[in-house]
């Protein structure tokens, strides 16, 4: 996982995670961030984002225009 990366888009997927009815997710995914900020430790946010990414790239097949692919790229590649 990228640190600097994911600070980038941390924000903004949280964001579009609550526009898709997420909030538990979105939710789960800001507690992750405050800890990894917190701790160093990266396990949490990881599995977060990776469930986020699932939920982002899933959306984005049922409807294009409602994730941008950019999104998607940038969430990718903060957790490689």
């Amino acid at each position: 996982m990228d640190a600097r990366k994911m600070k980038k888009v941390v924000a903004t997927v949280i964001e579009k995670l609550e526009k898709l009815e997420q909030a538990e997710l979105a939710s789960e995914l800001r507690w992750c961030w405050g800890s990894f900020q917190a701790d160093g430790n990266p396990s949490g946010l990881v599995k977060a984002g990776a469930s986020a990414l699932h939920v982002l790239q899933a959306a984005r097949e049922k409807k294009g225009k409602s994730v941008a692919k950019k999104l998607v790229e940038d969430l990718e590649s903060a957790l490689a």
